[in-house]
């Protein structure tokens, strides 16, 4: 049986479940944050800054803040992001041949292509309407499928043979001649909308496994967009708990395009987190700047924990493990925003959590990936520090953690919010 309370990760599953796309993370995030009393706010209109909680969506990306003092001087940021690697639906996505109907994809992110072969795959995204709304759509069956070559006709299968993203890892869906325009007609059926008002759309493939424990003491936990839903969603659970922070103010800020660059207008690179800090602040820059400049931000993203069939790819004296508590990031070159300062703003958090933590550092040869910390910390000039769960399977279809960490996480947010 596990060893510790579950409640947490439970919710982590329900929350995974429930968020197939960025927008669908969105979605219930702000289910939850509305049930907790924050209220969602347009940014063409005028914001209050009352006391209360409240939180704005832009493309898949989601802000939220507590107000709980009337005067206020700082903030304190927990940053994550929504989006996962898949494949993304191209605009006409009929296609096929030999007697197969197909659809046409585009690799989105960084993909380890293998293990999306043999696997039943649903599709979820949003629609977007003649009149500009969206609709939310997913339909929560086996619907695709991108069915690797016999190993008979592919004597090299098990020697490391590279995918042809364009020709070999388009999915199948039916048997017959395609036909331009019938799977988006299939898929506005779904959502209960005319295709003929579907004037956009931003479409995924989804992996359909459950997520679920492993381990006679159930103590790994194993699910689809652990990267990064671990984080958004324990900066979800830290923020709505987040009562006693003073004159400070809590954020959770989590955006879509991490995968890509963060070079959209709702990304970690664009002015989307400046915009509603400098909207809480008033028009006075200094005032503004004086807020920076007391403030910090935690961005929160999985690493690579140290993995057993490959320790020669991890650096030898930083060897992270699940079960051992959240990873600080360390970067000289600064693809993790964690120098002296931001190592000491995760330690004070950590300390009022009353967690264990641990370090991650890549190998000299072996540069690793980055994160939304650099991107804000440069764009905000704020303090910054990278912290993140340790995963095995990283932007795999089924990634791999403790099950006890993403209850760990929180708890280390709900530490940088309140300590």
């Amino acid at each position: 049986m596990p060893r510790f309370d579950r409640s947490h990760t439970d919710d982590l599953a329900a929350y995974i479940k429930a968020s197939p796309t960025p927008y669908h993370a969105c979605a219930e995030a702000g289910r939850r944050f509305e049930a907790a009393g924050f209220r969602r706010l347009d940014e063409a209109d005028e914001w209050p800054v009352d006391i209360g909680g409240y939180y704005t969506v832009r493309d898949g990306s989601i802000i939220a803040w507590r107000i709980n003092d009337d005067e206020y001087d700082a903030f304190r940021i927990f940053g994550a992001h929504t989006d996962t690697p898949t494949f993304k639906v191209k605009p006409r996505p009929d296609t096929g041949g030999a007697g197969w109907k197909q659809i046409a994809v585009e690799v989105y992110g960084g993909v380890p292509h293998q293990t999306w072969l043999d696997r039943d795959l649903s599709v979820a995204g949003r629609l977007v309407m003649r009149d500009g709304s969206e609709v939310l759509v997913h339909v929560d069956r086996p619907l695709l499928r991108v069915p690797r070559l016999a190993i008979h006709l592919d004597r090299g299968a098990n020697e490391g043979q590279k995918l042809n993203a364009q020709s070999q890892l388009t999915p199948i869906w039916g048997l017959g001649q395609p036909r331009d325009g019938e799977f988006l007609e299939f898929i506005a059926a779904e959502a209960g909308v005319d295709a003929a008002d579907v004037f956009g759309h931003d479409l995924f493939t989804v992996a359909l496994d459950e997520p679920a424990y492993l381990g006679k003491d159930e103590e790994l936990f194993a699910a689809w967009r652990l990267d990064n839903l671990t984080s958004t969603h324990a900066g979800i659970a830290a923020l709505i708990a987040a009562e006693g922070t003073g004159t400070r103010v809590p954020v959770l800020a989590s955006f879509n395009y991490e995968e890509i660059g963060s070079m959209t207008y709702s990304g970690a690179q664009s002015p989307f987190l400046e915009s509603v800090l400098h909207r809480l602040m008033g028009d006075d820059f200094e005032t503004y700047a004086r807020a920076i400049a007391a403030s910090g931000m935690m961005s929160s993203d999985t690493g690579n924990a140290l993995h057993p069939n490959y320790p020669e790819k991890h650096e030898p004296g930083h060897r992270p493990i699940p079960g051992a508590g959240p990873m600080i990031k360390v970067s000289a070159n600064q693809r993790y925003a964690s120098g002296a300062e931001e190592q000491a703003l995760f330690r004070r958090a950590a300390e009022a959590a009353g967690i264990p933590w641990q370090t991650y550092v890549n190998r000299n040869d072996i540069p690793g990936g980055t994160t939304i910390g650099p991107i804000s910390g440069t764009q905000l000039g704020i303090l910054t520090v990278d912290v993140g769960l340790p995963i095995l399977s990283m932007h795999s279809a089924r990634e791999l953690c403790g099950a006890e960490d993403p209850g760990l996480l929180a708890d280390l947010a709900l530490g940088l919010f309140t300590h």
